[in-house]
């Protein structure tokens, strides 16, 4: 469909409760009179490319589309304030088109990153017009988009200011010594020569779990969201760990619609490249990778806003790329039913600094006293972020981790090669036995695949700030010199480790710019502008078996 077939208007006004109109561009089909609408609340504009693209698609396929600048963004009136009035203006621009004469009734929801999370807020307050989400690269909370487990992401928080007041830029960017900014302590006062940024530092300042973040999360209100929601992400997106947050939501804890038919999907894809097959960090997934995404929300639509029986209720509710055997699998749960949780033991002579140290990983456990492996955590020369669940294509995907791995604060473990190949998909898990010299401290832990050649590709990450070791809302000091058991989330995966290939797992204390450094004094780390070295060290022996535990899908 051409746009000549359509009618657009791009001067809709959509009151709010409060008075503020919102603005809106309209796209529908010339011949007919009502249709179910799709809609996407966006505060990137209603011009963005590719939903230019879609809405035209949408409208070929006889629906029509409403994009809607957000609250004080672009052309819609009042003040922005960043996630705190998409429940409300979400609910409100819902029952104002529903009633629209244009409407048939029926509304379905679409848009990925903040679009994605506009979506599900309102959810809760259950409009009858709306039928069906399709939430992409979407988040439960900020608390787990701007922070992992509490630790702050870095480049997240820094770059999301990028929003001004209406504009998506408000400063040159481009021009910016980023590594010279993420380095700027205190990290509260770090921004403050680009001009008043009051919403990086409200991120900056809560780093609990609190009413600030809670006042518009998911986590206690699925039981109140009856709209079933398609939810896409990639296992190298930054919001995958909470996409499967709120895939868990909608089908254990909402009503029965929700939890009937609330689906997944996730494919080898970055934050920004949703459905994409090109090749990206250092290695490829084939022509499989690619999916419609486009024509996926086409039949979502179809079947709950038309009730068309096209089968997409039939299939099972989780889609799953597996990356390595660069094939498609489903499941009716998740975790997939027969999951083998498989630990795999740290093992060492107390050298397993680097890619040349002495670090094994078996399924053998600890049979006798192994020495601790021991390295230094210098926040002054952090560890880089290459590869994994970052937002920025610069340090995304799967990149080779060799160049990391030659550090000696970095702990290597390998198995040794596989004798057949090994499945891994689910959530992931680090049990580590570690102790520091500072009242406060970080670990990481990256899981890699180890190629016959010796790329070392990275799967799937994670981190624990010690004061969070056992609650966000109430974090506690560590005791210098006393080992505790952390449990580190690798968020979720799955990748086929092949017969001769490696599993590797990587330990250190920094992933930069990533997450923030933590600076080890345990002191606020909003004020704290006085980094110091830490002394770490990892146990592996009966007593204290730290362990990689692994989601195996038998053959």
């Amino acid at each position: 469909m051409s746009t000549t077939d359509l009618r657009i208007q791009l001067d809709l006004r959509i009151p709010m409760r409060d008075g503020v109109e919102l603005y809106a561009a309209l796209y529908r089909p010339r011949a007919g009179e009502r249709f179910p609408v799709l809609l996407i609340r966006s505060p990137y504009s209603t011009q963005r490319p590719r939903y230019v693209d879609w809405s035209v698609r949408f409208a070929a396929a006889g629906y029509a589309v409403v994009m809607q600048d957000c609250r004080g963004r672009y052309e819609s009136e009042g003040k922005w304030r960043p996630y705190v009035d998409e429940t409300p203006d979400g609910y409100d621009t819902c029952q104002w088109l529903g009633a629209q004469p244009w409407c048939d009734g029926n509304i379905g929801t679409f848009g990925v990153s903040y679009p994605g999370f506009t979506q599900i807020l309102p959810a809760h307050l259950r409009s009858p017009y709306v039928k069906g989400l399709v939430p992409i690269a979407n988040q439960e909370d900020n608390y787990g988009h701007m922070r992992c487990d509490g630790v702050l992401q870095l480049q997240n928080a820094m770059n999301f200011i990028w929003l001004g007041d209406r504009t998506n830029q408000d400063a040159p960017r481009d021009l910016i010594d980023w590594e010279e900014v993420y380095r700027r302590l205190p990290l509260v006062s770090a921004l403050d020569h680009l001009g008043e940024r009051p919403f990086y530092r409200e991120i900056v300042r809560h780093g609990r779990f609190d009413e600030f973040w809670s006042s518009y999360s998911m986590k206690e209100r699925y039981p109140e969201v009856e709209t079933p929601a398609y939810f896409i992400t990639g296992w190298y997106d930054n919001l995958l760990h909470e996409g499967f947050k709120c895939f868990h939501g909608f089908r254990h804890r909402g009503r029965e619609p929700a939890r009937r038919h609330s689906r997944i999907l996730v494919g080898p894809w970055t934050h920004t490249a949703i459905g994409d097959s090109a090749p990206f960090g250092d290695i490829g997934f084939g022509s499989e990778a690619a999916v419609d995404i486009p024509a996926e929300h086409l039949r979502w639509y179809d079947r709950r806003l038309r009730g068309v029986d096209n089968g997409i209720d039939d299939e099972p509710p989780v889609r799953l790329f597996v990356m390595g055997a660069n094939r498609w699998r489903s499941g009716d749960e998740w975790p997939l039913p027969g999951t083998r949780w498989t630990p795999f033991y740290l093992h060492g002579d107390g050298r397993a600094n680097s890619l040349f140290g002495d670090g094994r990983l078996s399924m053998r456990a600890p049979a006798e006293t192994e020495p601790p492996d021991t390295f230094t955590y210098d926040p002054e020369d952090p560890v880089p972020t290459w590869g994994g669940q970052s937002m920025f294509v610069e340090n995304t995907g799967p990149r080779d981790r060799r160049p990391m791995e030659r550090r000696d604060d970095v702990l290597v473990y390998t198995t040794d090669p596989l004798e057949e190949d090994l499945e891994v998909t689910g959530p992931v898990e680090l049990v580590l036995h570690a102790a520091s010299d500072a009242p406060d401290t970080d670990f990481t832990a990256t899981l890699v695949d180890v190629h016959p050649g010796g790329a070392a590709i990275h799967i799937c990450e994670g981190i624990v700030r010690a004061r969070f070791r056992e609650s966000f809302t109430e974090p506690s000091p560590i005791e210098p010199g006393r080992a505790y058991e952390y449990r580190i989330s690798l968020w979720e995966t799955s990748n086929l480790f092949a017969r001769g290939h490696r599993i590797r797992l990587e330990v250190s204390s920094s992933n930069f710019p990533r997450f923030d450094r933590n600076l080890n004094t345990g002191e606020d780390p909003a004020d704290d502008d006085r980094p110091r070295p830490a002394a770490q060290s990892v146990y592996h022996d009966p007593a204290r078996p730290s362990r990689l535990i692994l989601p195996v899908i038998p053959a």
